[in-house]
């Protein structure tokens, strides 16, 4: 693994400094506090701005198509992070904007792929449902043909529809042959959530965060919104989980996000250098405090599904130590008078506990690594024979 400093030019530097400028300007702090607050990991005023100035269409596209060099990317991704930009849903948005563009036709891509690059359209996920767990193709959702082939009538409801109060459309995975194995029932649709017959309600989670839950009674869709052939959905759905897990191909020249969450972990390091400021100065939380820089720097050099286990299991093993060596003051959270770090250690040891479960859990992960990369079988669940 090369280790090397990458040397910016004159025009990377120029990009990188107009960039942070940029971020300063609009990722106020109110805006940080806002986040904060409502847990929606989204801010509009930010997201048009960017979308306005030609950010997003710049991450969007090839650089052939004049988007980012891979470099000028990879400054991106970090940036964004350094200013503490609410941003983890633009992803969620572009991912699914590429399946548009890919499987959609041109009608809808007309439709929503300007919409998306300006900021003005945002795009959230319909995959997990309340029964269904981490396998998503164990879908319930119906859609049904009403009589023609212009009009499709969805019923169901879907968990953890993160950003959908902030969204136009969202991509959802329906049932449309329950007789057929679950890998051929399923069709892709890109909703209107304005729709008449879809309902939005939020759910809080232990970090803070807002995600929702969404039900779908008797939302009628004009077939345009399907995104794939009918029954046709997995092959559709599959390059968008390979996105969301991490497991696309990589570039040659190392720059490339590495995994997917490694955006937590710059706020992991921050957390880890404001306690390493106040820590006591006595041999075992020095040797804590190296032990999480060690486990830090490792999670940050490995790439797709491993460093996405890699990732969340350092968060989860480190945040207790830096509760830990500030003691009983870092219990309390942000904005709370005699909260250690101003909750910085609070906030990080919440979120670590769901890093492990948005976009599959660990053991989803660590099955997927023992099945495709060390070629191990399928787990087996049952209960052991008695003797």
């Amino acid at each position: 693994m090369d280790f090397s400093r990458v040397q910016l030019s004159e025009s990377d530097l120029t990009f990188r400094d107009e960039l942070r400028a940029f971020l300063k300007k609009i990722v106020t702090d109110d805006v940080i506090a806002r986040d904060r607050e409502t847990g929606e990991n989204f801010d509009e005023g930010v997201h048009l701005a960017l979308g306005a100035q030609g950010y997003l269409a710049a991450d969007f596209k090839d650089e052939a198509d004049g988007g980012f060099s891979t470099l000028r990317r990879r400054i991106w991704d970090l940036e964004l992070g350094r200013a503490h930009t609410p941003w983890f849903h633009w992803g969620t948005t572009a991912m699914v904007a590429r399946s548009v563009e890919a499987f959609g036709s041109q009608e809808l891509k007309d439709e929503v792929l300007p919409n998306v690059l300006s900021g003005h359209y945002r795009l959230c996920l319909g995959y997990t449902e309340p029964e269904g767990g981490s396998d998503v193709a164990t879908c319930k959702t119906r859609a049904v043909r009403d009589g023609t082939e212009g009009t499709w009538i969805i019923n169901g409801s879907k968990m953890f529809t993160s950003n959908a109060q902030n969204a136009q459309y969202v991509f959802l995975i329906t049932n449309t042959d329950p007789s057929a194995p679950k890998h051929r029932s399923l069709t892709m649709f890109l909703v209107p959530l304005d729709s008449p017959g879809v309902e939005i309600q939020p759910i809080r989670t232990v970090d803070g965060d807002r995600t929702n839950i969404t039900y779908y009674s008797d939302v009628r869709i004009e077939d345009k919104y399907r995104i794939g052939e009918v029954n046709g959905g997995w092959s559709v759905l599959r390059e968008a989980l390979n996105a969301e897990h991490g497991t696309v191909e990589r570039d040659d020249e190392g720059l490339q996000k590495l995994a997917a969450m490694s955006e937590h972990l710059l706020l992991l390091a921050e957390a880890v250098d404001h306690v390493a400021a106040v820590a006591p100065e006595e041999g075992s939380a020095r040797y804590r405090l190296g032990r999480a820089v060690a486990r830090l720097e490792a999670a940050m050099s490995t790439p797709e599904m491993f460093g996405r286990v890699a990732i969340a299991q350092t968060m989860r093993d480190v945040t207790p130590d830096l509760m830990d060596l500030l003691g009983t003051a870092a219990s309390l959270p942000v904005g709370v008078h005699g909260a250690a770090d101003d909750g910085g250690a609070e906030y990080i040891f919440r979120l670590a506990g769901p890093t492990g479960i948005y976009g599959g859990t660990l053991e989803v992960f660590r099955n997927m690594i023992a099945q495709h990369a060390l070629g191990l079988g399928r787990p087996n669940y049952s209960p052991p024979k008695a003797s």
